[in-house]
């Protein structure tokens, strides 16, 4: 397994208030209809054959890309990566930021190497036969200096994809480190654990050539469930302390998140219902 977190032996990192806790709970009330409805989405369902998974990767691959879009940009705010260095303000946040990335860009392969979840992602598409030229001619442009939206119009990214990404680069673009944390944490951390557990179900019940994303879903459970989502929670804590006014704008955040996620799953199980 990937490096554990050393965190609890850091007095300095907050471990939350009674206002934090409070400030927490009335988050996850005010999220919990869309997350359940999230969790009861009929797209997992529809996941039964390898056209409809097919079609799913080609669309959710989108959303594997922009997290790590997500998290960088956390890092940009919460570390120091400019030259000449300068230290953090937030030590106690870089260190958990800093955490997270390890896990997500440099992921153990299953095969005694290193890789990113993005690449988990693309080998898994290939295994199973999706169609990974979309996202990469992305990539390609973006490299190239492209804007992010011109990219994904030029590179005919999915629709649903296309506006689940430009959801995800609003936050990223209006900079607030509270509301960036909030969509982060709840809108993938939080959630993803569960909404990967569903699709493995799908999964277990279809042969076939699925291993690597397999391989790729169980990382995601067991890290994000066990380790990056308890870091992601310390850290909205910490970013948000006893501010009525910090957690009035994490609960919005949490919600857009949601909300988006919602009409990407609706956006794919249309998709697929489609094909048939």
């Amino acid at each position: 397994m990937s490096t554990t977190s050393s965190l609890d032996s850091h007095a300095s990192v907050s471990s939350g208030t009674a206002s934090e806790a409070g400030g927490i709970d009335r988050l996850q009330a005010a999220i919990a209809p869309l997350r359940q409805a999230l969790l009861g989405h009929r797209v997992y369902e529809r996941l039964g054959s390898l056209p409809a998974l097919r079609c799913f990767m080609q669309h959710h691959v989108f959303a594997v890309y922009d997290f790590m879009s997500l998290l960088k940009a956390l890092q940009q705010k919460l570390t120091s990566v400019s030259v000449p260095w300068v230290p953090s303000s937030q030590p106690n946040g870089a260190r958990l930021i800093n955490e997270i990335v390890l896990g997500e860009e440099t992921d153990e392969d299953g095969r005694g190497g290193f890789t990113s979840h993005y690449h988990l992602y693309l080998n898994a598409m290939r295994e199973v036969g999706a169609d990974t030229r979309v996202i990469e001619g992305i990539i390609q442009r973006l490299a190239a200096g492209d804007p992010i939206r011109d990219a994904l119009v030029a590179g005919q990214a999915p629709d649903a994809a296309r506006a689940f990404v430009g959801d995800s680069f609003q936050v990223i673009e209006a900079g607030d480190v509270v509301a960036l944390t909030a969509n982060f944490t709840f809108g993938r951390e939080d959630l993803l654990p569960e909404v990967f557990h569903q699709v493995v179900q799908e999964l277990d019940r279809e042969s076939g050539c699925l291993s690597q994303f397999q391989y790729y879903l169980q990382r995601h459970i067991e890290l994000d469930g066990d380790h990056h989502g308890p870091l992601a929670h310390r850290l909205l804590d910490s970013l948000c302390g006893d501010s009525p006014e910090h957690w009035a704008r994490a609960t919005a955040a949490a919600i857009n998140a949601l909300q988006s996620r919602q009409r990407l799953w609706d956006g794919i199980a249309e998709a697929i219902d489609r094909l048939a």
